[in-house]
């Protein structure tokens, strides 16, 4: 069983089915309102990085990172099949954001998710990310948590 993350164009057909899950499980937990999800043309913008986990050749999680033009760069779109948790899959791909951030010389990594995902929250924790206010466009939300870790 290998598991590779590699730069790829999110416009894939396995990559649409990953986005379309995690919109469906996001609008499972939030209203609209509190869904801040980039659209897959917003994914294909200049100073968009977005990486693919495969598992064995198939399409099984993605991410971005998205720089903000201020030294810092956004985690958006993070996502794993959930057929594919258990396989460290989310964990290599912060270890491949926060590698092209450090080589980018970006100072921090932030990123939105919500108050209902245990699992992402402990990830993000695990790497070290802490709560900070609403940065960028956001506003406060309570069912959004922001996070950052400074490289």
């Amino acid at each position: 069983m290998t598991v590779t993350i590699t730069a790829e164009p999110p416009r894939q057909t396995e990559v649409l089915r990953l986005l379309e899950m995690s919109d469906a499980y996001m609008a499972s937990l939030y209203p609209a309102e509190s869904n801040h999800m980039l659209d897959i043309r917003s994914l294909e913008k200049p100073g968009v990085n977005f990486f693919v986990a495969r598992h064995d050749g198939r399409i099984v999680g993605c991410c971005a990172l998205v720089e903000a033009g201020d030294g810092t760069a956004e985690i958006k779109r993070m996502f794993v099949d959930p057929e594919a948790r258990g396989l460290s899959i989310g964990r290599l791909l912060m270890e491949t954001i926060e590698a092209l951030g450090r080589e980018r010389g970006v100072s921090a990594i932030r990123l939105e998710t919500g108050i209902s995902q245990p699992e992402a929250l402990g990830l993000y924790r695990r790497f070290g990310y802490g709560e900070i206010g609403p940065f960028g466009d956001y506003r406060p939300d309570p069912l959004s948590l922001f996070m950052e870790k400074r490289l």
